[in-house]
């Protein structure tokens, strides 16, 4: 049950964390950098599990389409241009989702996980708690923001509470390539939209 809650704690320490640190100039950009430097790490250990072999190819072609195919919705029209960004929000928040949905079954109680598979989600949901927040605060504000982080709690006790119930999916090519495009998603929004919406919040201009 330990492990459960501490995951479940995690994304909701990752958030309070950029809150208190927001308002201070300094704090903000090594929140920043943080975000620049975790989102990769997340990409590669949490959106990606499993998915480089033996379909390498195929995995990198994934995430070029999923960093991409924004870019050419933005190009096609103004109004598209105004939801690519949101579309991919939504789109890496539901890679994440699944991705704790699947962990919160491996960390029911009985499921008998050992002690590195355990610190390394609780680490990494660190993370996953600040980027979400990052990403959605000055966008859509505190409500939205908390929402993303309430649906990963819910995706989590979701998981653990079908454990041993519902069947879970295998990994394989569809499941993979679909979380490498999510991985996609997740780099675009945040190296493209997310560099413009931090830096009008600095400047004042957006909340």
């Amino acid at each position: 049950m330990i492990p459960l809650a501490a995951a479940l704690v995690a994304p909701v320490l990752g958030a309070l964390f950029y809150g208190a640190l927001h308002h201070r100039p300094a704090a903000t950009r090594l929140v920043d950098g943080l975000v620049y430097l975790a989102v990769p790490i997340l990409v590669a250990l949490q959106v990606l599990p499993q998915s480089w072999a033996p379909r390498e190819l195929l995995s990198l072609l994934a995430v070029a389409v999923g960093v991409g195919v924004y870019f050419v919705l933005e190009r096609l029209s103004r109004v598209l241009a105004a939801h690519a960004d949101n579309l991919a929000i939504v789109i890496a928040l539901s890679g994440l989702v699944l991705h704790a949905f699947l962990e919160g079954a491996a960390l029911a109680p009985g499921t008998g996980s050992d002690a590195f598979f355990v610190n390394a989600v609780v680490l990494h949901r660190l993370p996953t708690g600040l980027v979400i927040w990052w990403l959605i605060r000055p966008r859509h504000g505190r409500r939205a923001a908390s929402l993303g982080i309430g649906i990963i709690v819910a995706a989590t006790l979701a998981g653990a509470a079908g454990a041993g119930v519902v069947p879970f999916p295998e990994h394989g090519t569809g499941l993979d390539l679909f979380q490498a495009f999510v991985a996609g998603s997740l780099l675009h929004v945040v190296f493209h939209q997310g560099r413009s919406d931090h830096r009008h919040d600095r400047d004042g201009r957006s909340i």
